[in-house]
């Protein structure tokens, strides 16, 4: 008697193309080089030029393909204007993000829009235009919203960050009902608090790194390598059934 293995999806994902925001450093740059290393060829994104090229170099120094793409994310017409002209990109690692931690009370208008510029805002349009192209072009894609898991929870001193995340996680949901239907998954990815340049000046604050350590069950922050199993999890065919979820990368925050 002979048996029909199921076949298992592969986590490759060669003679794809990536597109990746906030890809110089960090969070970004780890997705960047796990795509590439999956045989995709990965496009990094940001504001500065040489952080880019030395990024990419790196990149293809490691065996990996990538190009660069020098451009503020929030400069909505210059973005969708690049993505416009480009070939498709099959896959989306929406990561661009940033935070200023205040209290509640000392948030100001101006660190309003400026979260909610880039986390909402530009990430929102930035989704969007890689749709658009999808669309016109009749390929199915993957869409990977960088959100928090801070999105799901509350905390001190970030209430915008909070709210933000949260928004992203909604227009996550519904974006992914209207695509479902033209093969393209949207999806957040919810990381814990990851020790990047971005986060170590308030993670070495007295105190706060211990009150942080205190709610991660694994005892540890993360690192930006930490999300790249997930990221490509999610960029795959081994994720090709799910759409509108939050794959919590938390060591355990939100299990509370």
């Amino acid at each position: 008697m002979s048996v029909q293995l199921p076949a298992t999806p592969s986590f490759r994902l060669d003679g794809r193309r990536a597109l990746v925001t906030g890809a110089g450093r960090g969070i970004g740059l780890a997705a960047a080089a796990a795509l590439a290393g999956a045989g995709a060829e990965v496009t990094l994104v940001a504001r500065s030029q040489d952080e880019l090229e030395a990024a990419a170099a790196a990149i293809r120094d490691g065996g990996g393909k990538a190009e660069v793409l020098a451009v503020d994310v929030t400069d909505l017409a210059a973005f969708t204007g690049a993505v416009a002209e480009a070939e498709p990109y099959d896959v989306f690692v929406n990561n661009a993000g940033t935070n200023r931690p205040r209290p509640f009370v000392d948030v100001t208008v101006d660190d309003f829009d400026m979260i909610f510029g880039l986390n909402v805002r530009a990430a929102f349009f930035a989704a969007q235009a890689v749709a658009r192209r999808l669309i016109a072009t009749g390929r199915p894609g993957s869409i990977i919203n960088v959100s928090s898991q801070m999105g799901h929870v509350g905390g001190r001193n970030r209430t915008v960050y909070c709210a933000s995340k949260a928004a992203m996680e909604g227009m996550t949901k519904a974006m992914a009902l209207e695509l479902g239907a033209v093969g393209i998954r949207v999806n957040t990815i919810c990381p814990t608090f990851i020790e990047t340049e971005m986060t170590r000046p308030f993670l070495s604050a007295q105190g706060f790194r211990e009150e942080v350590l205190g709610k991660i069950a694994l005892g540890r922050l993360g690192r930006p390598e930490d999300l790249s199993g997930a990221i490509l999890f999610l960029a795959s065919d081994a994720s090709a059934l799910m759409t509108g979820s939050a794959l919590m990368v938390d060591g355990g925050w939100t299990a509370a």
